[in-house]
């Protein structure tokens, strides 16, 4: 038996009428507060966002200097679970650090 293209509302999808377009990406961005460490967010970046040493240590200063600093840029559920992980770890070793997303 032959193959059928599927159909919906009595059209028939082609190949070409199906594009997938790329996922949002979300920043996940890491803040800055008066209790967590400059080492601990160091230690974060490199545990869970995969950073260099010397990429951790300047995206620590960008925190502490300005704020605010990006972590990584993810798809939504990657961000969300990088996030998750941060306030875990933060959690257990009692430090107040927050992350949040934003879109890319």
């Amino acid at each position: 038996m032959g193959r059928q293209n599927p159909v919906f509302d009595g059209q028939t999808l082609n190949k070409s009428d199906t594009k997938l377009q790329p996922p949002k990406m979300f920043k996940v961005l890491i803040h800055n507060d008066d209790y967590t460490t400059m080492e601990f967010v160091v230690l974060i970046l490199e545990k869970i966002f995969s950073k260099s040493p010397a990429e951790a240590t300047r995206i620590m200063l960008n925190v502490h200097n300005d704020g605010v600093g990006v972590g990584g840029v993810y798809s939504f559920e990657i961000a969300e679970t990088k996030v998750a992980a941060v306030h875990t770890i933060a959690k257990q070793y009692e430090f107040p650090l927050r992350c949040s997303l934003e879109e890319a």
